[in-house]
């Protein structure tokens, strides 16, 4: 006979509405440079991210919105320790990540407006940022898409015998999905080179941690797969730095996968067209006391790093940068009408893309002959019934030269 399921949900590892600190370790600071440079980066995406839910309103934004506003401490802390040579992927919820990896804000919030000027050409949006260039792999629409995307990524790495490392973030609620188990199985069995970050920010969409997933204290959830866990405080940039570097370096030398839970909230709902009426105002205040741009701003200030005005002008520095942005976006073009097939694999002739996939009929007519197959002579030449499976060729593509780099492309 069944059990009955138990009538309350287990008790999370963080209670909802009681923010907790998960990490707890005091950490030195980096060198000034780097102190003033991440808490300025902190300020970009939370002024960026603002501004971009102000576009969205009047329009300028479509599709759907997902802001990261105070989850920048678990942004920056994780991205500054990678090296540059590794790779970041995304969620949908990926601006700041964009712009933690350097993508300029011009072209993140072209992006969001859909320009031609935007990171992805103005066809990615809101979910779709990437700027390979930055070894930034993009973000992902599905729930838990980006996964065994990290797990092929960490897979290449290995294969040419490298050092890279990938770090692939997603929400507690990815952390549910049948890709979570598949992933981190084959990743372990395979010894690849990911740290897989889930943003523990209490909630999947509006529900909350203890009534989406039952087993609450994340950072465990990989150990029946054989990839360990560890947790961070999410609210600060420089306990997550710490945690994520000594997993970064572990997974390195070792070669294996690891599991870091970042603690965090966000303090704007699931996206835009969120209600917000899974939680109380009461406890969205009591997380924003946590605030981690005050809060590493302030610990700067009584350490001597950054003078009592300097919080301020990089704050209005910020605003500005995005005030910039917006401008760039607004002034930039739409796409072409024209450039509607451009890097899509087109099969059909009358819509040819940049690098379309054509068919080539006479030498799968051939084929076809010389295999015996279903395709039957006219003229003396060959030529495939309707009921033949055309092979797709790249020779008529390769000749006309569509493999190489487009110059907008900067070969």
């Amino acid at each position: 006979m069944a059990s009955t399921p138990p009538s309350e949900p287990p008790e999370p590892a963080v209670r909802q509405g009681e923010p907790e600190r998960a990490g707890g370790a005091e950490h030195a600071l980096p060198d000034a440079a780097s102190a003033r440079e991440w808490l300025a980066t902190m300020t970009l995406i939370r002024r960026f991210e603002e501004r971009a839910g102000e576009m969205y309103a009047r329009a300028k934004v479509g599709g759907f919105l997902h802001l990261s506003i105070g989850e920048e401490a678990t942004i920056v802390g994780s991205a500054r320790a990678l090296r540059d040579s590794d790779y970041l992927i995304s969620t949908y919820r990926s601006h700041g990540h964009a712009l933690v990896r350097g993508t300029p804000p011009e072209n993140v919030m072209a992006e969001l407006f859909g320009r031609v000027d935007g990171c992805s050409h103005g066809r990615g949006g809101s979910m779709h940022m990437f700027d390979l260039s930055r070894r930034f792999m993009g973000g992902y629409g599905i729930v838990g898409g980006n996964l065994p995307i990290a797990a092929g990524i960490a897979l290449s790495s290995d294969y040419r015998n490298t050092d890279e490392v990938t770090l692939c973030t997603f929400g507690d609620g990815a952390s549910n999905q049948g890709t979570f188990g598949e992933t981190l199985n084959l990743a372990a069995l395979w010894r690849l080179p990911v740290v897989f970050m889930v943003t523990n920010n209490q909630f999947g969409m509006g529900t909350s941690l203890r009534r989406h997933s039952a087993v609450t204290d994340l950072q465990r959830k990989g150990e029946s797969l054989g990839v360990p866990g560890m947790r961070c405080d999410g609210m600060d940039v420089l306990d997550t730095h710490a945690v994520v570097a000594e997993a970064v370096e572990r997974v390195r030398s070792e070669r294996r996968p690891l599991l870091v839970e970042a603690v965090t909230y966000r303090f704007r709902g699931h996206s835009m067209a969120d209600p917000e009426q899974y939680r109380s105002k009461e406890e969205v205040a009591s997380w924003r006391e946590r605030d981690p741009i005050p809060a590493f701003a302030e610990l700067l200030e009584h350490e001597g790093v950054i003078d009592e005005g300097e919080q301020q002008r990089m704050d209005a520095d910020a605003i500005a940068r995005v005030d910039a942005a917006v401008e760039f976006a607004d002034s930039s073009p739409f796409p072409a009408p024209e450039s509607l097939y451009d890097d899509v694999y087109v099969l059909d002739q009358q819509s040819q893309g940049w690098y379309s996939v054509q068919t080539a009929a006479a030498i799968a007519g051939n084929n076809s002959a010389g295999a015996g197959g279903g395709g039957h002579q006219k003229d003396g030449g060959a030529e495939p019934s309707a009921n033949d499976e055309i092979p797709q060729q790249l020779t008529q593509a390769l000749a006309a030269g569509e493999d190489r780099e487009r110059p907008e492309d900067g070969a």
